[in-house]
């Protein structure tokens, strides 16, 4: 049996962008930031921010679009996906 379930809690970084694909669905993409806080072995506050890149489809794209704004706590639940393509430059790029 396989799994890839991914759950991320955190901050909207920047407003949804919307747009549709050909077939017409509907596609919203955002940056969500998450943050880790811990102390080191000497006592030392330590912080560690990850950025993710979040994309919807359909309904729910059209949902997200409406009501989620930058700086919103938002909890997402998906699967991880890596994608590549070349990019204009003929350079191999890369996305999570």
């Amino acid at each position: 049996m396989n799994f890839n379930k991914a759950i991320v809690l955190g901050r909207v970084t920047n407003q949804p962008e919307s747009r549709s694909l050909p077939s017409g669905q509907s596609v919203t993409s955002f940056g969500v930031a998450t943050n880790r806080v811990w102390k080191d072995a000497q006592g030392n506050k330590k912080e560690d921010t990850q950025f993710h890149n979040i994309v919807l489809f359909g309904k729910l794209a059209d949902i997200a679009s409406k009501y989620l704004t930058k700086g919103a706590l938002v909890l997402i639940e998906g699967r991880i996906q890596y994608r590549s393509w070349e990019g204009q430059d003929g350079q191999k790029k890369f996305r999570t």
